[in-house]
């Protein structure tokens, strides 16, 4: 009987079960992977070699299902009854209220959100937990997901708000980091030494925002001096209505979760 078994071999599952390996948290041996397709299977047997790679799931201690939100329903409903003591979704959108619906009587059901960079293992998590699920399975929802990050707690009215800042967060990023290399392209920089750059100021700045001990607020105003280039510089970024703008994409990212969990 499998430890744990993940259902879904894509990339966040297997890079949930390559971080529970690398750190300890499970053997090759205790694990299971279920992956419907045929090549997905063959490329995660010669990466995880002792996983027990399948296409359908046996019953096992406790359950991660890692798939799109569309097919979350079918994997729930495919589950023998009382097959898995917990029962971990990490859908977007979908309410531990809906996955109870399509899984058996009193199922310990939890709800989790991560985010892309917990592909490399610095991830931005969170959790909540359905109807019958204890502090207990709380605690192992977070030992599970810390192998790919960080992981906050949250009740689960709050889900849908994380998933509109940390899980589409990357995106909001990644938007700016491409803003930042035309813009340099554009003053005369050779767009390699603006990607260059860019990656690293970004790198720089989310270090000095997570080691420093200082908010966003001291560090900007440590950059700023009165009347230079970066005063300069904020005062059009604030005339353009920049935070405003991503008050609004953490909104409406928000608002689909929730309306992604409501169909």
């Amino acid at each position: 009987m499998a430890r744990l078994t993940i259902i879904g071999g894509g990339r966040m599952g297997s890079a949930l079960l390559a971080g529970l390996i690398s750190n300890g948290w499970a053997k090759a041996s205790d694990c299971a992977v279920v992956e419907r397709y045929d090549n997905t299977r063959s490329a995660l047997v010669k990466r995880f070699p002792g996983v027990s790679i399948t296409d359908m799931p046996e019953p096992g201690e406790s359950v991660v299902i890692a798939v799109k939100p569309t097919d979350v329903e079918q994997v729930c409903r495919a589950l023998p009854a009382k097959s898995f003591e917990r029962v971990l979704s990490i859908a977007a959108g979908l309410t531990t209220d809906t996955l109870e619906t399509w899984l058996w009587r009193d199922a310990h059901v939890l709800r989790a959100m991560p985010n892309t960079p917990a592909l490399l293992g610095v991830g931005a998590s969170v959790v909540a937990r359905g109807s019958s699920a204890t502090d207990d399975d709380l605690v192992w929802a977070e030992s599970v997901l810390s192998a790919i990050g960080v992981v906050v707690r949250l009740p689960e009215q709050l889900i849908d708000a994380a998933t509109g800042l940390s899980g589409s967060g990357p995106a909001y990023i990644f938007m700016v980091a491409e803003a930042l290399v035309d813009a340099g392209v554009l003053v005369g920089l050779d767009r390699e030494v603006a990607r260059v750059l860019t990656l690293q100021t970004i790198l720089g700045a989310a270090r000095m925002l997570a080691e420093s001990g200082e908010s966003p607020e001291v560090l900007r105003a440590a950059v700023t001096s009165p009347g230079g280039t970066t005063a300069e510089g904020l005062r059009v970024l604030e005339s353009r209505a920049m935070r405003a703008a991503f008050t609004e994409a953490v909104e409406a990212a928000a608002r689909r979760s929730r309306e992604l969990g409501a169909r």
